[in-house]
Formats: structure tokens, C-alpha cells, sequence
């Protein structure tokens, strides 16, 4: 039994990952506003019962509270350890909410102010707050600096800036000593530039083109592959890795393009290049990435409509290239062996795949109402797309994992 929610990556000054916010949803069927936000509390609480830690590893959970649930200290079920208190900016500061917020600093719980609007009744919360969430789209400029000054006095709170979608915003918020971000921004290049692949990542252009040819050249493939030890190392140890449940032990290089098969290849191929050019980012860049990509197929899976639903894949996959290479996506793609089709998604936001890449984005955002709409004029089974998300994010941990060892 699974629980449903989106989650959104909240990083550090670093930009490494601090913590997820879990957004609750039921299907894509109950979201808001027909259910209220206690019962989407109340059953976001009894889910993390159950799989808290394959959405959030070994990472805090920022989940939002009422003043309802709240008083029925539904916070205490979780481990003090694994969570983040989020009073929601629909509750109003008073005497009983100061009560409950001194007994959880008491117990040892981090508090947050979520979406804050400045009040001066907020000051005699201060001392048991730790993180002030701050809308960068809500909230100008000097309103968040008057926030910061009536704060300084207090140097326990810290400020998470929400919705930061520019590296301007981020780099913005640094400035002002913005501890915590959320947001997209770390998907988006930071400068643009021409920036050179290392051999390596070469190598693995020159298969990524190989594998795009409408005839698989077995030969020059095997070729390429022994040319690199530890291309041709990785290469045997995804086939022979439990994910495939082999009977017998792959030893050789052509034994094992062989049994992959030109779909699982150009995945596997896309994996890696999209690692080796990401490891000066933050980590979260390519598990978001990973992310996309399996949720995407998976989509393209249940919809049934795609011979090749590994093209969903590659797509998800490199939806994130520019902001991990620094570069206009238009450059990148132009020198990229994908197919039209997969390009024409990214870049012009046309055809199924785009559909299904759109589909994920709401997904990510907590879109609810757009994702249905999508779901359902493709005619894909709301129910199943939580499913397809957990699966995804299960999948993109184990690889994160893999590629870690």
C-alpha cells in the first residue's frame, strides 16, 4: 500500500539536498479543493506511516499542518527525526497555537512558518521557530528585507526562500542570507557558455549516435564499448545487477548488448552521459532527471499508444540537460543523436511525449488540477499515476545508489 504525494527538493546554501516537501495527494480524482486541508493532513500522516522514507530517504519531510490537526498533535506520530512541521499560512498566530508550538520545541520537533506573512503577533513565536518560508513570487523585494530585519534579533530562525524559479532569485536570496531554497532554479543554466565533454562523455555521444541509427552496428558498438574499461565495466555490472534477475552470469561485452537489447541500451547510455556531465551539480539535478525519465516511460507504458516507449524515457531524461550543461536546450539538442519526435517535446512542446512530459511537470509542481486534465483527455487511469510516480522515485534512488558505489 502505497501513500501519494508529490515531493519538491529543498537544498542548502551548497545546493545540496536538505529535505523534500511532501504535498499530499489521494488520486488524481481527490485533490484540492474537494477534500479540505485537514483531511489532507490527516491522511498524508497515516500514509507516512507507511513508506515516509522511500520518498524522502534519509532526509526530513517538510509536511504542512493545521491549527485542527495540530491540536490533535497528529505531529507526534512522526519520528521527530524524519519530519518538519509546517504551520500552514491559514493559521492564525493566538494563544492556543503558541501553546502547541511550545510544547513541540519541547519535545524536540523544527517548526516552520509555511508561505509567512508579516505580522507583528508572529514576534512572540520567534523563539520556537526555526525556518521562516519566504514566497519569492508573493513577496517583494523590500518586504522580505523589513521581515529579515525584525527577525535578526532571533539568529535561531532561518529563511527558506519558495518558488525561487531564476539563478537572479537565488543568487538574490544568498545575498540576503537565505539558509534554505525551493524551487526550480538549480534546472535553469546559470550562464550561458560553451563548455567542452571531457573524452569520457564523448564516448558516450559517439554511442548515444550509434544506438540512434535505424540499424544497430553490433560490431562498432562492442568495438566502442572495449575501447573503455570503465564504460565496458558498468556496461556488465547493470546486466548482471538483480534488476534483470539473470540466470546465468554476462561476460562478455557483445553478450551483453545482446541481452539488453537496443531499448534498455540507449536508457542505460542516456544514464550515464547524463551523469558524467552532471557531477558538478547538485545531486537533486539528476535524480530529478532520473525521476523524469522512468515516470515518463511509465506513463507512456500505461497509455499504450507509443511502439517505443523508451523515447519517453530519453525525453524525461534530458529535459533537464540545459540547466546541468549551462547551455540554451536548442544548442544542446541540435548536437544530440535524439529523434525529432523527442526534440519537438522538449523544444517545441509538441506531440505525445510532450504531453507526457507535461503531465510530469504538474505532477512535480502539485498541479493536481492540470495533471487530471491531461490524464484524462489522453484517457490514462488516474488511479495508476501515483503508482507510476512511486515507482519512479523508488527507481530513481536505486540508481542514484548504483551510481554512488
Amino acid at each position: 500500500m502505497y501513500f501519494y504525494a508529490a515531493r519538491q527538493p529543498i537544498l542548502d546554501r551548497n545546493k545540496k539536498l536538505f529535505a523534500y516537501e511532501l504535498l499530499f495527494r489521494d488520486s488524481l480524482d481527490n485533490v484540492f479543493p474537494n477534500i479540505d486541508e485537514n483531511e489532507a493532513t490527516s491522511k498524508l500522516i497515516e500514509g507516512s506511516q507507511l513508506g515516509l522514507d522511500d520518498m524522502t530517504g534519509d532526509k526530513p519531510a517538510f509536511i504542512n499542518f493545521t491549527l485542527e490537526t495540530l491540536q490533535k498533535r497528529y505531529a507526534t506520530m512522526l519520528n521527530k527525526e524524519q519530519v518538519v512541521v509546517e504551520i500552514l499560512e491559514t493559521v492564525q498566530p493566538g494563544k492556543r497555537l503558541l501553546a502547541i508550538v511550545k510544547e513541540l520545541k519541547d519535545l524536540g520537533y523544527t517548526l516552520a512558518l509555511d508561505d509567512y506573512i508579516h505580522n507583528p503577533v508572529w514576534k512572540h513565536f520567534y523563539p520556537y521557530i526555526d525556518i521562516i518560508k519566504i514566497d519569492f513570487l508573493e513577496m517583494q523585494m523590500d518586504e522580505i528585507q523589513n521581515v529579515i530585519k525584525d527577525v535578526s534579533e532571533f539568529p535561531n530562525v532561518k529563511f527558506l526562500a519558495e518558488k525561487v524559479e531564476t539563478h537572479e532569485q537565488f543568487q538574490a536570496a544568498l545575498d540576503m542570507g537565505f539558509e534554505y531554497f525551493q524551487g526550480y532554479f538549480f534546472s535553469k543554466p546559470e550562464v550561458i557558455q560553451s563548455k567542452n565533454l571531457a573524452p569520457s562523455q564523448m564516448t558516450l555521444a559517439e554511442l548515444l549516435y550509434e544506438t540512434s541509427q535505424p540499424e544497430m552496428d553490433l560490431k562498432k558498438i562492442t568495438d566502442v564499448f572495449q575501447r573503455d574499461v570503465n564504460l565496458a565495466y558498468k556496461l556488465l555490472r547493470y546486466t548482471n545487477s538483480a534488476a534483470f534477475n539473470r540466470r546465468a552470469e554476462i561476460s562478455t561485452i557483445k553478450q551483453a548488448l545482446v541481452v539488453l537489447g537496443l531499448e534498455e541500451l540507449k536508457k542505460f547510455l542516456s544514464v550515464l552521459f547524463t551523469a558524467q556531465v552532471a557531477s558538478t551539480k547538485p545531486p537533486e539535478l539528476m535524480r530529478l532527471s532520473l525521476t523524469r525519465a522512468r515516470f515518463a516511460e511509465c506513463l507512456a507504458i500505461k497509455h499504450g499508444q507509443m511502439k517505443d516507449t523508451a523515447m519517453a524515457f530519453l525525453a524525461g531524461m534530458f529535459s533537464l540537460i540545459d540547466g546541468i550543461l549551462d547551455q540554451k536546450m536548442e544548442d544542446i539538442l541540435e548536437k544530440l543523436p535524439l529523434s525529432i519526435e523527442i526534440k519537438d517535446a522538449i523544444l517545441n512542446k509538441e506531440g505525445l511525449i510532450a504531453d507526457y512530459l507535461s503531465l510530469v511537470e504538474h505532477y512535480e509542481l502539485a498541479q493536481w488540477d492540470d495533471a487530471k486534465v491531461i490524464s484524462e483527455r489522453l484517457k490514462i487511469d488516474v488511479k495508476s499515476i501515483p503508482d507510476a510516480y512511486h515507482d519512479a522515485v523508488n527507481w530513481a534512488n536505486t540508481q542514484m545508489d548504483a551510481m554512488s558505489k
